[in-house]
């Protein structure tokens, strides 16, 4: 059922039409605004200048989102104040949905709701977790491709906290 659900959201962000080439290091990342779970909105970068930001994708019935969500809490709020943001960008999914699984996991960083897959199909996302970093300066450096520790996670920020 879960590779039927997979396959489905895989389908889904790569819809018809042309979807722009993802995003390269060394690059700005799309700028895009997005619904924030518990009300308002959020522009990025307009709203994260000087800060570094992990863009992550994720969903509810994606195997990896719950436990590498509840393991980045912590680096997220040691090192929030030395410039790290965490931006969860649920994927094709109501507010409820997505609502009810941050509640379970009482996780602080902001969550947005992309619920068209908009913003995914422009970051290239083709599968669940994939995180995109962007430095201080607002280029991408790096990303990671399915499930990181906060090992993995920091390790794409060193030298930049």
């Amino acid at each position: 059922m879960k590779l039927l659900t997979l396959s489905t959201v895989l389908l889904l962000l790569s819809a018809c039409g042309e979807s722009p080439p993802p995003p390269q290091n060394g690059e700005p990342p799309p700028a895009f605004e997005l619904a924030l779970l518990h009300g308002g909105s959020t522009r990025f970068p307009e709203d994260y200048p000087q800060r570094l930001v992990a863009i992550r994708f994720w969903a509810d019935w994606c195997p990896f989102c719950e436990s590498e969500m509840r393991a980045l809490e912590p680096v997220f709020e040691k090192y929030r104040e030395q410039g790290l943001t965490i931006l969860a960008v649920n994927v094709r999914q109501d507010r409820d949905t997505a609502a009810a699984f941050i509640r379970k996991l009482g996780v602080g960083y902001p969550t947005l709701l992309d619920e068209d897959g908009a913003v995914a199909r422009r970051y290239g996302v083709l599968g669940l977790p994939t995180t995109y970093f962007v430095d201080r300066d607002g280029r991408l450096i790096g990303k990671i491709i399915g499930e990181s520790t906060p090992q993995m996670f920091l390790s794409m920020l060193e030298g930049r906290l």
